[in-house]
């Protein structure tokens, strides 16, 4: 990449502080830039970098009103900056074209217009899909199950039968949708499988990353809402609604029949017990232990998750235990001698 900053302002719709006219020729992270990279900084926090960095511009945001080299003031850097990466370095994906002649059909399969299969693929009978997806090779999908337009779903997927995958929707590898439920019941000591004959309904514009599992309903349906995005080793059991456009990020754990609401955050490693509401808007910190229903537009963290307030109190009063537990001992020390004296002076 040779462009002046003048160029890639407009590239990115920003505003140039400084020269416009210097020649930027690479890209990267801010504490790794060099003279003639660009870089950029999205939260305030991180505005101390800006003093330290070689880069020789900087994409910020609005309220970025100086630096000690040219910057762009965008409305969003994190989004600026990935077009600049993209100018720059440009990443060619080949996808599979066609259907591989390894690749087994079952009976009754539709495919659509420009539809592709990888090598040994297993396609069950009557599973229909939609113009332009793309299937990579090595994943199974089960009959009955349809997928819609322009879905790319990567290696060693699997989607068992009578599921429903929307359309624009991404897979990553090692994923399984629809497996059972875990549903037991304990009969004379014996954990005996109940039936999980409900399906997976995964709505337009998903994503999921690798190592997902969504286990379909014991009855009716496991929903994943538009829009919502999954990121890499979350379970989510069966009988689960999750609302549109909501994020649940890396190893979060959610149980049986939980709703969860439009536009819902649940961070890293939190775990949701069963059968609980979760509000629109609401945020579940890291680890949160969520024990029961959050309203809408709340924080929750900690075990049991509370009020993200609270529990930061909770937590600063738990740090200070090493300090009163001395106090504690102390004050028990002088109220032994005290008696002592007492007892002492008694006989």
């Amino acid at each position: 990449m040779q462009k002046t900053l003048r160029e890639i302002a407009k590239l990115i719709d920003g505003e140039v502080v400084g020269d416009d006219s210097i020649v930027i020729t690479g890209v990267c992270g801010i504490k790794e830039a060099e003279a003639g990279d660009i870089t950029f900084v999205a939260n305030p926090k991180y505005f101390h970098f800006i003093e330290k960095t070689q880069a020789s511009a900087i994409i910020g945001p609005r309220e970025l009103k100086d630096a000690p080299r040219p910057i762009i003031r965008t409305d969003n850097p994190s989004v600026a900056f990935a077009k600049v990466l993209s100018l720059a370095m440009p990443f060619e994906t080949v996808h599979p074209k066609g259907v591989h002649p390894s690749v087994m059909l079952g009976e009754g399969v539709s495919l659509g217009k420009d539809v592709a299969i990888g090598a040994y693929t297993v396609i069950e009978d009557n599973v229909a899909i939609g113009d332009k997806s793309i299937i990579y090779g090595g994943c199974y999908i089960g009959r009955h199950t349809k997928i819609g337009s322009d879905t790319l779903i990567y290696p060693n997927v699997s989607i068992r039968e009578h599921l429903l995958i929307g359309s624009r929707v991404v897979i990553h590898s090692g994923t399984v949708i629809g497996s059972d439920g875990f549903g037991f019941v304990n009969i004379e000591g014996m954990n005996k499988r109940i039936p999980q004959i409900g399906t997976v309904i995964i709505e337009d514009d998903v994503e999921i990353g690798s190592n997902v599992t969504i286990d379909r309903a014991r009855f009716d349906k496991t929903v994943i809402g538009r829009g919502t995005k999954i990121d890499n080793l979350v379970q989510i059991a069966h009988n689960v609604v999750v609302g549109e456009n909501s994020i649940i990020i890396a190893q979060a754990g959610i149980s049986g029949s939980t709703t969860i609401g439009k536009g819902v955050t649940i961070a890293g490693q939190a775990g949701l017990v069963g059968h609980i509401n979760i509000g629109d808007g609401a945020v579940l910190a890291a680890q949160a232990g969520v024990t029961k229903s959050v309203p809408a537009n709340t924080i929750v963290s900690g075990y049991p998750a509370k009020p993200h307030e609270t529990a930061k109190q909770v937590n600063a009063c738990v740090q200070g235990l090493p300090r009163l537990y001395d106090t504690v001992a102390g004050l028990k020390k002088k109220i032994a001698e005290l008696e002592k004296r007492l007892s002492e002076k008694q006989e």
